[in-house]
This record gives C-alpha cells, structure tokens and sequence, in this order.
C-alpha cells in the first residue's frame, strides 16, 4: 500500500467521523425542532464526495501517475490545512454543525471561529480540500472534475443555507445589548 493511498484512506476515515457526529448533531437539532432544508441535493453530495475519494485512487493507478514532490508535498500541506479548517468549523459549531442544512429555529448565527472571517469556511475546507487531495499524487483529472461539479453543487448548497438562515440573520447576537 503506497502512502498516498494511507492518506487517502485516512480521509475515508476521517469522513466517517464527520458522519458519526452529524448523526448525534442531528438527533440534537432535531429533538430541539430543527428542519431540513434542501435535502434533494444531498445524495449529489455524498456521490460527488464518494467519487473524488474513488478518483484518488483510481487515477493515479489507472493513468501511471507519478508523485511530483513540487506538486505534492504543496499540495499535502493545503489537504492538512483543510483538515484543520474542517474540524475548526465543526468545533466552532458544536451540535449545530451537520452535513445536511438542519436549521433550529429561533438560534441566532454563530459569528466566531472561523465565521468570524468567512460566512461557509467549511465550504472553503471542502474546495481546498477537493482541488488539493488528488493532486498530492498528480490526479489533475479527478481535481478538476470534481472541482467543476463541486462548483456547481455548492451553488445550489449555498443558496440553499443561506435561505434556511435568513430569519436568524435578523436574531439579535449573544450578548448584544437590547
């Protein structure tokens, strides 16, 4: 087993972690009213998800890529970095973050961590993350492909969250004076 497929097979690892804590997230959200919003787009996600993780192993393979230690190790660093955006998001977020846009009613937005800086930072993870992995081992196909499609999906994803959040936009903030 080549280390690149150790990484790759870490990142699986990883994404059942993330899984595992969206269900106790959800089972929170939803025991306190939470509802979904926009879940048709959701299988799209998981298979795009799935087939970049497919791709980084297959293409390399498939096509006789060869590691490029110029493009490689940059790009390991930038998969490490979006890790460590990832699971600052989730921390940030605690049982509010899910891999589906499961909203409760009546909380305001969280404004710190990370969404102090950047409105979806998880989605910034996700596009870092999906250009950089396959190119730690020149899968420049797999890249692009799901960096196109991932485009268009977070279009739709984005749209989406931003409707479901719209009414706790006009929440007061924690703390704020009344």
């Amino acid at each position: 087993m080549t280390p690149y497929t150790v990484l790759v097979l870490l990142v699986v690892a990883e994404r059942f972690a993330e899984l595992a804590v969206a269900r106790r997230n959800g089972a929170w959200s939803r025991a306190r009213g939470g509802r979904e919003h926009g879940g048709g787009h959701y299988t799209t996600m998981v298979a795009l998800h799935t087939a970049l993780l497919l791709g980084c192993l297959m293409e390399p393979w498939a096509a006789d890529r060869p590691f490029l230690p110029l493009l490689g190790w940059p790009a390991l660093i930038l998969v490490l970095a979006a890790q460590a955006l990832r699971w600052w998001c989730i921390s940030t977020l605690g049982p509010r973050w899910h891999t589906r846009v499961l909203i409760v009613p009546g909380l305001p937005l969280i404004t710190s961590g990370p969404y102090r800086y950047l409105r979806h930072p998880n989605y910034v993870a996700v596009v870092v993350e999906g250009m950089a992995l396959p190119l730690v081992h020149t899968a420049w196909v797999t890249a692009v492909g799901f960096s196109l499609l991932n485009a268009a999906l977070l279009t739709v994803r984005i749209r989406c969250e931003n409707n479901a959040l719209a009414p706790a936009r006009s929440l007061p903030s924690p703390g704020a004076a009344p």
